[in-house]
């Protein structure tokens, strides 16, 4: 998943984009400390290029991401410096060590396939809480907010390289089919075109409230959040 070539593209393309990373961060660090307001470490979970993790290290003292994609995880190290992402998969990791907030932004828990995956994720999320923890994930739509059939399509440029980006949503029983097709285009190579398929689960509200009560962590759910999808936000119960 996110690798090669659609790693490359991720990254130029929210970067030209223009997601805003820097005030996401910035919201998030904020609710964390309402919760915890001594918290100074952060593990983002799921960190792709590591553009959250970047600006969460304005915010916290002690960061670190850990990420399943090899190709996403060489695309974030020259923007890291010395801040270090792990290899790992989100349903079981073990770092041998707890943080004061843990965080899986942009919708990557969707992709857990059920809820036995969900509650695997939680879990290991709460193992590496320390006292009076806090864990934050945007999640992806439930399935009373997905609109089925939904349509988007961006285009960029990045110095030479232009990028476009359409896709389509379908729904597919409790699941999301999304299909994307880049067009990418530079001077010397000219336009190709490529595709990639995501199935992401629609999970209920009240599922995602049942597998963080699971991992023994009470739970608030936030509305809006950086994609309008809303947050969970879960310390030990």
């Amino acid at each position: 998943m996110y690798e090669g070539t659609f790693a490359e593209l991720y990254d130029r393309f929210y970067r030209g984009r223009g997601k805003n990373y820097a005030a996401e961060a910035a919201d998030v660090a904020r609710l964390v400390r309402e919760y915890r307001p001594t918290a100074s470490s952060l593990l983002d979970v799921a960190c792709g290029t590591g553009t959250h993790l970047r600006h969460f290290a304005d915010h916290f003292d002690d960061v670190a991401g850990l990420e399943l994609s090899t190709s996403m995880i060489e695309i974030s190290r020259p923007q890291l410096g010395n801040i270090p992402v792990l290899q790992g998969d989100m349903r079981d990791f073990q770092l041998d060590r707890e943080f004061d907030a843990v965080t899986c932004m942009f919708s990557s828990i969707g992709h857990m396939r059920d809820i036995t995956e969900l509650e695997q994720t939680l879990t290991s999320f709460a193992r590496h809480l320390g006292p009076g923890g806090v864990v934050v994930i945007e999640p992806w739509w439930f399935p009373q907010t997905f609109l089925d059939g939904y349509v988007a399509g961006d285009v960029v440029r990045d110095g030479d390289l232009t990028i476009s980006r359409v896709s389509h949503s379908a729904r597919v029983g409790d699941v999301t089919r999304m299909e994307i097709h880049w067009v990418v285009a530079d001077p010397e190579s000219g336009a190709h075109h490529h595709v990639e398929h995501y199935d992401i689960t629609l999970f209920e509200r009240k599922e995602y409230e049942s597998a963080f009560a699971a991992s023994n962590l009470a739970v608030n759910y936030v509305e809006g959040g950086p994609s309008g999808r809303g947050l969970f936000v879960g310390i030990p119960a």
